[in-house]
């Protein structure tokens, strides 16, 4: 059975990595659905990620093809981890603040799967105290964030604020999924005191815990 992973595109430059990432997800074998901001589209369209996903694309939270169902909350329960790839500051800022202002914002807060939230922005945005705090709070909250590296960024400066490649995103996605399957089909037995297998009408096996 496919893995359902949800990943959030917001408007940035680094949004046309993200279509690498859902690529590698797919070869990973995972059932890979986007969300998409409206400024994202702005970098990459909702047609390359369905290509890419063999899924629909949602950006519109007001869309009514599917009545049925309160969506957000459909695509909450339904993935086993909520990737944001890239996370500009106007999106951390949002979770830190509790604002659900459009789909992405709304599914994620919504959803109780592990997160992995993956900055990317200018060196001067990345190191302002407002947004560290931002960061700070999302972190607290228990989502996993990929700490940007230093590289040339759009703006032409050499600095903090590139996002990590696609190849790790994709990594950290198997290491939370492959968590979750730990103990999958196993049975545990917990006990408080000795127990007693009998091997036959006289004989036991037993431990001394």
């Amino acid at each position: 059975m496919k893995r359902k992973v949800l990943v959030g595109v917001t408007g940035g430059i680094a949004a046309y990595k993200s279509c690498y990432l859902v690529s590698a997800l797919v070869k990973m074998g995972c059932d890979v659905h986007v969300l998409m901001t409206e400024h994202a589209k702005e970098f990459v369209s909702a047609m390359t990620f369905e290509t890419l996903s063999h899924n629909p694309v949602v950006t519109n939270m007001f869309r009514r093809d599917r009545e049925w169902e309160v969506e957000h909350v459909s695509l909450a329960k339904a993935c086993e981890v909520v990737v944001v790839a890239p996370a500009t500051a106007n999106f951390v800022g949002k979770i830190a603040g509790g604002i659900c202002d459009d789909m992405l914002t709304t599914t994620y807060l919504a959803s109780k799967a592990p997160k992995i939230i993956c900055p990317a922005m200018n060196t001067a945005m990345y190191e302002d105290a407002v947004f560290q705090k931002n960061l700070q709070t999302v972190a607290a909250s228990g989502a996993t964030i990929l700490t940007p590296v230093v590289g040339r960024l759009a703006c032409g400066d050499v600095g903090v604020g590139k996002m990590v490649e696609p190849e790790v995103i994709a990594e950290e996605v198997k290491r939370v999924l492959s968590l979750s399957l730990d103990y999958a089909g196993k049975k545990v037995l917990v006990t408080a005191g000795a127990t007693v297998e009998d091997i036959d009408g006289v004989r036991y096996l037993s431990n001394h815990s």
